[in-house]
């Protein structure tokens, strides 16, 4: 075990132990896991969308935890994971009727709304904003979680993904060891799950507006929440909020990622089942629909990885809707 101190930018220093290795860190059930997140520490835990690494999002301490387990910047916002829409309310004011519509249509699910914060939502979560990043997962163990932790006083559970900062997203709790293993405390928890569904980040909308607008892709659409709200989605980008996973170079395995061309021998290649696989070409995964697509992406980039490979080849999909999130995501990822 070493020692490291966490949380000097916010004047608080505390020593945790943090394993050396892949193993010692517990495998936890809800209500043990949101004892934990009470407690003061990190619980990593399933959603639909990705693995989130998450904190009580009113402990400054247990926040800047995660932070330094991502080797995150210090003023990237996070999103708060709550267990239900009537606690909104607690983190969020001058919240839209339209955002109410939304909430609504697709909560449980993959989709974060930013609004205007309410005094709860503190600089070291927002990031010195005066937004706030909301969601209620669709996913069994994460609800259970949430709930367990709203039952001993809890508010919401601040959540990135379970990897290092700018790197590939992990949809499975192997994933989340092999990534986060050797920088997470003996006191820290696992709950485990299933293979994320969905595979890809969470839509983030920006509600603080008039008009909703897009500032992450992901799986709930455009034409979604235009049909949901009624209203068209605006394409300002005049004073965006900063949000997880807008960096111009993010979700980045070790591999370099090339988009389009002709693969060649020892090259990794993701590309839909219609596509051939040419000789000496490692296929890594080859999805039948988007949909199959952004559930396999991420995992085919590890192993990628995995098998040491220089390149990653990756043809994409077109089109609307879902496609247009793994565009963006490959994009940033190959602009490393």
């Amino acid at each position: 075990m070493i020692k490291v101190s966490v949380a000097p930018e916010y004047g608080l220093a505390y020593d945790i132990k943090v394993n050396q290795t892949n193993g010692g860190i517990e495998i936890s059930s809800p209500p043990s896991a949101a004892q934990a997140l009470a407690a003061g520490h990190l619980v990593v835990f399933p959603t639909e969308t990705v693995y989130g690494l998450g904190a009580d999002a009113e402990n400054a301490l247990a926040v800047a935890r995660i932070y330094q387990v991502k080797n995150r910047p210090e003023n990237h916002p996070l999103i708060i994971h709550i267990s239900n829409a009537a606690l909104v309310d607690y983190w969020a004011k001058e919240v839209p009727n339209y955002a109410h519509k939304l909430m609504a249509d697709f909560w449980p699910g993959p989709m974060t709304l930013i609004l205007q914060r309410s005094e709860a939502a503190k600089d070291f979560i927002t990031g010195a904003q005066n937004s706030v990043g909301l969601r209620v997962p669709n996913n069994e163990t994460a609800l259970l979680l949430l709930s367990e932790f709203e039952e001993l006083g809890g508010h919401g559970v601040a959540a990135p993904s379970a990897n290092r900062y700018g790197a590939v997203s992990p949809t499975s709790t192997s994933a989340v060891r092999e990534e986060l293993g050797q920088y997470l405390s003996i006191d820290d928890q696992i709950l485990e799950g299933e293979t994320c569904e969905v595979g890809i980040e969470s839509t983030i909308i920006d509600c603080t507006k008039e008009q909703p607008r897009i500032l992450r892709p992901g799986a709930i659409t455009a034409a979604m929440i235009e049909k949901s709200t009624g209203i068209k989605l605006s394409d300002s980008d005049e004073n965006v909020p900063r949000v997880s996973g807008s960096d111009r170079v993010h979700y980045s395995p070790k591999a370099k990622v090339v988009i389009g061309g002709q693969s060649t021998a020892g090259e990794g290649l993701i590309a839909g089942a219609q596509e051939p696989t040419p000789n000496g070409v490692i296929r890594l995964a080859a999805p039948r629909t988007d949909i199959e697509f952004a559930n396999q992406l991420y995992a085919a980039l590890r192993e990628a990885d995995k098998r040491g490979l220089s390149v990653v080849r990756v043809l994409l999909p077109a089109g609307a809707g879902i496609a247009a999130a793994i565009r963006d995501r490959i994009t940033r990822s190959a602009a490393k």
